[in-house]
């Protein structure tokens, strides 16, 4: 009995999984990889698991942080961290994404150096545990490239196993041209080896070489590292710069067929083992190559809604919905077992590849000039035909917002405010950067220090001083602080809010913006209206079709609509969530 339930869980096994694998390999390769496979999960998991379709619900918000994004004299950053969220946030957010907290050699954290061990300038497992046991935890899992500091790089330039096999080798004579690039650095970076110099793939940085999928063994090594992330608690596995993964000579070299396999192979590797973790790719470029990632249902579960924060921030310097309305009318509802990652800041900067066929030339450099007048920096990458242009907008959210296309004014927490509020009503998960829901203004001195653009939304904050801020009930951390944390918790009780709710977009006007959100099981609506403008604006309710025989409420204000026929009047930056239900 126990060989046939074996034969049986094989062969169940076998019929998932074969197919991804002969997208990616020769078939001799494939029959030994799905026994090596196999043999891993089996110390994972007993029995395989299906689909799990009930992954999320609108009481999901996640923050995204470094590990030692805040500090305390004395004490390790993770358990600073974990003391932060019970005392302040614990009411507030459900998961945390803490970004890269291996041991690493530069980039803050994504030149990976140790997979498997706790950068023990943070903590150790036991405070990850600790954070995984309260909140649901999201780790990175840095997957194209590694440091070169890692045991592995140091065994490929010393020509010894297994290391010696794990990179990709390119002629310096060839012809690279075509190769998407996210950076203004070379693409292959020379290195000595007893063999003599070797050019290696190096996508991001000198210091961050790119992985050889092709070398099945690779491969094997990621899987084992994903399971090990699970089994120490991770509820979300994100994959960085995956869209880089695979590398062909004479194509792009991102989003080919190999890469969207991989990803599906873990996907369907993660339901067998857990069918509650969630797979989440983070690929920078145009909506339409990241809205791929989500497959026919069968591949990332999630995907960061890229096209999202620079749209939020042109409408609101802009005062007009127009593009942003276009771009939500063109965006499709999730599929079934998927959801919208939904951000408007982050560690790295603002990406301006997914405004790409968004945005007009004109308004797209003025959104740039803009953000330079508030201190920000302008991030380039170099072009297939050698040109550059710029790839990212590196600026802290709050300072992004201290004004207009007309210039700096006094709405600054007000229009941020409405950002965020615009950010956690869409269709989707809503993720806080830590320096958003803290108003963390442009960090000048980090830049200077490191003379990295990023650096100017990395702060590192001092509890003792941000705890004083928060305490002052009229500084602007502490306005904003409490604020997004009323409406959070107001939001995670709103059936209407599910990630995967209906959502329609308003036909109102240009200086409006406005979306209908209606729960799955259509108990409950929210006409979500918000004003991008520094000018009270009226809201004519008749265009909003409401239902008589219903009570309407505004859940953030507490006002209630008695005549449907009226008008609203909205402050400037006004946010409205109108209910049905409350």
């Amino acid at each position: 009995m126990a060989i046939t339930q074996s034969l049986e869980k094989y062969q169940y096994f076998q019929q998932r999984v074969q197919p991804l694998l002969e997208i990616i390999y020769d078939q001799s390769t494939v029959q030994t990889l799905l026994k090596q496979i196999f043999e891993i999960l089996q110390d994972y998991s007993s029995d395989f698991h299906e689909e799990n379709l009930n992954k999320w619900s609108q009481d999901n918000i996640l923050l995204i942080t470094y590990g030692n994004s805040i500090e305390k004299f004395g004490e390790q950053p993770l358990l600073t961290l974990k003391n932060f969220l019970d005392k302040y946030l614990k009411d507030t957010i459900t998961g945390v994404h803490i970004l890269p907290f291996f041991p690493y050699s530069s980039d803050d954290g994504f030149s990976v150096i140790d997979y498997l061990k706790v950068n023990p300038q943070l903590g150790d497992w036991e405070d990850i545990e600790n954070i995984a046991n309260q909140f649901d935890l999201m780790a990175d899992l840095v997957i194209n490239h590694i440091s070169s500091q890692s045991d592995w790089f140091q065994q490929f330039q010393q020509g010894e196993k297994p290391g010696s096999d794990y990179f990709i080798t390119v002629d310096p004579s060839t012809d690279l041209s075509a190769v998407v690039r996210p950076r203004s650095t070379p693409v292959i970076t020379p290195v000595d080896t007893p063999e003599g110099e070797k050019h290696v793939w190096a996508t991001f940085s000198e210091d961050q070489i790119d992985l050889n999928f092709a070398n099945p063994n690779v491969l094997l090594e990621f899987i084992k590292i994903i399971l090990i992330y699970v089994q120490k608690g991770s509820k979300y596995i994100r994959l960085d710069a995956v869209g880089f993964l695979w590398k062909e000579i004479g194509t792009s070299c991102i989003h080919l067929p190999q890469t969207h396999a991989v990803v599906k192979l873990l996907r369907e590797l993660l339901q067998l083992v857990n069918p509650s973790v969630v797979l989440i790719t983070e690929t920078n470029v145009p909506n339409r190559e990241n809205l791929s990632y989500l497959g026919n249902r069968n591949e990332a579960h999630m995907i960061y809604n890229f096209s999202l924060p620079p749209l939020v921030l042109h409408a609101l310097i802009q005062g007009k919905s127009d593009y942003l309305k276009t771009w939500m009318m063109s965006m499709p509802p999730a599929p079934l077992g998927c959801a919208y990652f939904n951000f408007t800041a982050s560690h790295d900067g603002i990406g301006l590849r997914p405004t790409e066929g968004l945005l007009s030339e004109q308004e797209y450099w003025t959104m740039l000039e803009t953000m330079k007048k508030f201190g920000g920096k302008v991030s380039m990458r170099t072009k297939p035909d050698g040109s550059e242009s710029p790839y990212e907008l590196n600026i802290s959210l709050f300072d992004a917002m201290k004004g207009t296309v007309r210039g700096e004014d006094k709405w600054q927490v007000q229009r941020f405010l409405c950002s965020q509020t615009i950010m956690m009503s869409l269709e989707g998960i809503p993720a806080f950067y830590i320096h958003s829901l803290l108003a963390t203004p442009n960090d000048y001195i980090k830049l200077k220090q490191t003379g990295i653009n990023r650096s100017i939304n990395r702060s590192k904050l001092d509890l003792n001083e941000l705890e004083n801020k928060l305490s002052h009930p009229n500084s602007p951390q502490s306005i904003v602080f409490r604020e997004l944390c009323r409406r959070i918790q107001i939001r995670r009780h709103q059936t209407a809010f599910h990630p995967n709710a209906t959502q329609y977009t308003l036909q109102l006007k240009r200086v409006l913006f406005g979306f209908w959100r209606q729960s799955i099981i259509r108990d409950q609506s929210i006409f979500c209206i918000f004003n991008l403008t520094d000018q009270p604006q009226v809201l004519r309710l008749s265009d909003l079709n409401l239902v008589c025989t219903d009570p309407w409420c505004d859940l953030i204000s507490g006002e209630t609509v008695d005549n449907i026929y009226s008008c609203l009047n909205l402050h400037p930056y006004q946010a409205i969530w109108l209910t049905n239900k409350f």
